[in-house]
Order: structure tokens, then sequence, then C-alpha cells
């Protein structure tokens, strides 16, 4: 199968090839190692032509096993591989490319598409799916954006290491939360955050869709790029086409200038898709058509306008499936979107999590909305358990609200009690009698021991959060009402990746690789948009 050499995408007249506008400069591109597998030979040797004529550092190989030795021994930036080989196929090579650097790019290529074998490569690490045939210009313009996803990677890293040389905090975003459903959640989200893969969040209102976003983002090797949202459902069609991709001057009525969109203002880093399933189908082909081959056309524009590196992180709070089976979403942009799934669970599933929440909240706005060392309120064991009985049908951004109200009004040192939280309707909701930390069990099938152990580790993780947090992070003071020495404590929370804030007091997860308990840990970030706890 010959690779035709067609440079679509170019319209006559047009000056510059797509890929010339993600502006690499030679030398960048004398410093990438591509290695292009593929067991075809007119293929394979046209790939490397046009790759080397480009200026990269081209190797090939004809064999799977030849290119898995290669692989073992050497470490490439980006590696073009067919899906489909004798001995050793696509896939096996992509793991042991990731495994031998986690950084390099894995483009899979196959004659033969379809939407499980492009989402199955997806998921396992790969940067795109390359169906063919495809054209010279395609190829440029995809390795292309592999690179400048290189380059941003190490623009992080290197922006990473000079905070870390000056010793400057960060604003990477940790969540609060102990349960179970949320935690699943999050390590999720932590899993999938260093990689580019598609992300579609689900879940209601409220719940922090926005925030899991915003934690992969600043996980990921795209952190130093921006993080741009826009909500699908709160703009009308043409002004949504125009603020996604732009408009040229006299494109419409207003249009006195060209004006790139939030594609382009997410160049490098990452764009949030609030309610898609909102999206109109018109704009949803021309997402597609970026999603797949980084080319932006903006409104009234006849050429080709910019070339993007963009991860997408999509979100609803309704039926993403009923969507796609009514014919109000499109099922290749949903898949294609849908790389890596994750639920938020609404807040009156993670009961265990509203005293932290609301004891946060509350110490967070008695700062902000009061003057400097007036004494804090407390909340009363009442008060929390009318929060913990709450349905909550606003999620953490409804419990953010009323936590925000009460600091706004309560007195200074004041017990806050259930009538001052003005709290109506849907009371009783949960058992109000439980306990605040009460743990909500997925135990089925499991044997007594692990069973046992599960709850053990549950209890002692929402234990040491309740207490280290209700102390105010004076950690005598925890060890006292605990009836345990500051040792035990310190080494309980270390076993259970915990750490205490010097600056804010609350218990927070410790960054993988942190060591010690009293560590200067990420700024915490609780809610949805609107909901940014500093």
């Amino acid at each position: 199968m010959s690779m035709p050499m067609t440079q679509d995408g170019v319209q006559p007249g047009e000056g510059r090839e797509p890929a010339a506008l993600l502006a690499i400069g030679p030398e960048a591109k004398a410093r990438v190692r591509i290695l292009v597998v593929d067991d075809e030979h007119t293929l394979r040797e046209s790939c490397a032509a046009v790759l080397r004529h480009e200026g990269y550092d081209v190797t090939v190989c004809s064999r799977g096993q030849e290119a898995l030795e290669l692989l073992k021994r050497r470490a490439f930036d980006v590696v073009l591989v067919d899906l489909y080989m004798s001995q050793v196929d696509g896939l096996a090579l992509l793991r042991a490319a990731l495994g031998t650097n986690h950084d390099t790019i894995v483009i899979v290529m196959t004659g033969n598409p379809s939407v499980e074998s492009s989402v199955e490569a997806l998921r396992q690490g790969a940067f795109d799916y390359l169906p063919k045939p495809f054209s010279a210009s395609h190829l440029q313009v995809l390795i292309g954006r592999a690179v400048h996803t290189l380059l941003v990677a190490r623009e992080t890293r290197e922006q990473q290491e000079t905070l870390d040389r000056a010793q400057v905090q960060t604003d990477k975003l940790t969540l609060l939360g102990t349960a179970p459903a949320f935690r699943r959640a999050i390590e999720l989200a932590r899993k999938v955050a260093p990689t580019d893969a598609s992300v579609f969040v689900t879940g209601e209102s409220g719940s922090g869709k926005e925030m899991i976003a915003q934690f992969i983002h600043h996980h990921s090797r795209r952190s130093s790029r921006p993080f741009v949202a826009v909500n699908c459902a709160a703009l009308p069609e043409g002004l949504l086409e125009s603020e996604m991709f732009g408009h040229r001057k006299g494109a419409f009525t207003g249009a006195v200038r060209d004006k790139p969109g939030l594609l382009e203002a997410a160049h490098g880093g990452t764009l949030f898709l609030d309610e898609l399933v909102e999206m109109p189908k018109s704009i949803q082909a021309k997402l597609l058509r970026v999603i797949q081959d980084g080319v932006v056309r903006r409104v009234g524009s006849e050429t080709t306008d910019a070339v993007v590196n963009v991860r997408f992180i999509a979100a609803t709070n309704s039926d993403p499936e009923a969507a796609v089976k009514s014919g109000d979403m499109r099922e290749d942009l949903y898949y294609r979107l849908r790389v890596v799934p994750i639920n938020v669970p609404a807040l009156r599933e993670r009961p265990e999590d509203i005293p932290l929440l609301a004891d946060y909240f509350l110490s967070t706005y008695w700062v902000r909305h009061r003057r400097k060392g007036a004494p804090f309120p407390r909340l009363t064991d009442a008060a929390l358990r009318a929060l913990c009985g709450y349905a909550w049908r606003g999620n953490v951004r409804e419990l953010q609200n009323v936590i925000e109200h009460v600091a706004v009004v309560v007195e200074p040192g004041a017990e806050i009690r259930p009538e001052d939280l003005h709290l109506t309707g849907d009371a009783g909701a949960a058992d109000t009698s439980a306990n605040p930390a009460s743990l909500i069990s997925t135990l089925l099938e499991e044997s007594y021991h692990a069973a046992r152990d599960r709850v053990i580790a549950q209890f002692e993780r929402q234990y040491l959060t309740w207490l280290v947090n209700r102390a105010s992070g004076n950690m005598s003071k925890a060890a006292r009402i605990a009836g345990v020495d500051r040792t035990t404590l310190y080494r309980l929370m270390e076993r259970h990746g915990l750490q205490r804030s010097p600056t804010a007091g609350w218990v927070v997860e410790r960054e993988p690789g942190a060591s010690g308990t009293e560590e200067t840990p990420v700024e915490a970030h609780v809610g949805e948009s609107g909901g940014q706890a500093a």
C-alpha cells in the first residue's frame, strides 16, 4: 500500500502548509528521535523519507521482534507503529516503548480501523490513531503535534525543577475526601493525568467535575500551558462556534477584527468542554475534525488558520449514552472523547466527607470575609449531624454556599447550631443519628480477613483526617484526643499517605514521591467551577 503524497488540508493560495503553523525549529526537530515500524516496505520508507525531509532523526524497522529488542535497549521520542504485524503486534510494541520511557509518544497505524481497536490503543497509552491510507501532510501535522507535546512536557519539567530549586510552593491541586467512591475517582484521575488520553467526566451538577479536570491538567505534562474551560450549554450556537474556533474579520456583523478562539488559546494545554451533550451537532462535527487532525479553521475563513495540540476533557451532568442513542450526540465524537470515563459521586453518596468539607469551607471563608485574628466559630455536633442528613441536591457547590453564608453572618467564636445553617427541605434523607465519620462498606463477596483489613484501613484514614482537622492541625492536641503519642500518630498518617499542612493545619494527601509528614502540601481545592478553595 503506497502512501499518497497529497497535501490535503491546504487550500489553494494558502501560504504555508499546516505543519508549518506549529513553528517547530530545525534544531528542535534534529534532536527528536523517531522510530517507524511497519512490515510494508513502501509505506515504511515513504514515512521515513517524509520525516527525514522534515529534519527528524529517523530509524526504521521492518519486523516487530527487531523493533521490540531495539525499544528495550534505546528510548525514542516518537514511535510510529503498525497495529497488525506478525510475531509482535503494535500494542506489544506500544507497551514496550512506554515501559522503556514513559514520555515516549506512540502513534498507532492500521489499514483496518475500528472504534474498538482505536479506543483500545488510546486506553493503553497511544497518543493518536492513524488510519491508512494517509497523506504526507496528515503525517507531518500529526508528528508535529506529537513533537510539540514533547516540547511542552520539557518546558513543564524545567519549570517544575526551577520552582523546586527555589523552594516555591506550586499551585497543583489535590482534592479533599476519604469516601471509597471519591477516592476511586481521584486515583483514576491521577493515573490518567500523565498521559494525553481524552477523559469524559460524569456526575451531578456541583459534584466537582471541573475540579477533577483541573486536577488532571495540573498533574499532567501540560501544566505549564493553559487550562481553558467552555460551557457548551451557556452560549447560543453561533456564539459558541465563534468562541471555540475564532472568526475572521467580516465573518458576521460585529466581527471587526480577526479573533482566535479557545482552541488556539488552549494550544499546548487542556480544553475542558463542560456540558458537551448540549453542543449543537454542526459544531460537534467541526470539533471532531480538530480532535482527529488538529486543524482549526475560523468562522468565515477559507484557509487553515492554525494547527493545535490540545488535550480534551469533556463533562456532563446528564446521561451521554442516552444522548448518543437519541442522536443528540455524535457516536464517533463520544467514543473519541470517552477514552477514560470518570464518574464523580454525588455528595449524598459520600456523607463521611461532609464534616471534613464543612470544616474546610468554614475556615476558608472565615479568613476571607472576617478581620484577621477574629476567633473562629465552631460547628456543633448537632450541626454536623444536620449537614450529614441533608440530601444536597446541589452537591459540594450547595454545601459550599451554605457554609459561606454561615461564615458571613455568625458571630466570632460562636457555636454553630442546626438552625444557623438555614437548611430547607430534604432533611432526614440520610440517617441523621449516624456518626459523621461512618463507613460506607463495599465488602460484598470478600473474605473475612480482607473485609476486616479494608474496614480498619478505611476507619484509620477517616479517623486521622477527622482528628487532625478538628484539632486545627495541632498534632500534640490531636495525639492527646486520640490517646496516643505523636510518633504513633505520624506513623499512621504516613502509612495512609497523609500529611499535615504547616500553613493551614488541614490533613491532605501526600504527593507521590514526597517523604516525611511535615512537608509543604499542595494547595487544596474542592467543588466545581466557582468552588475553588484557597
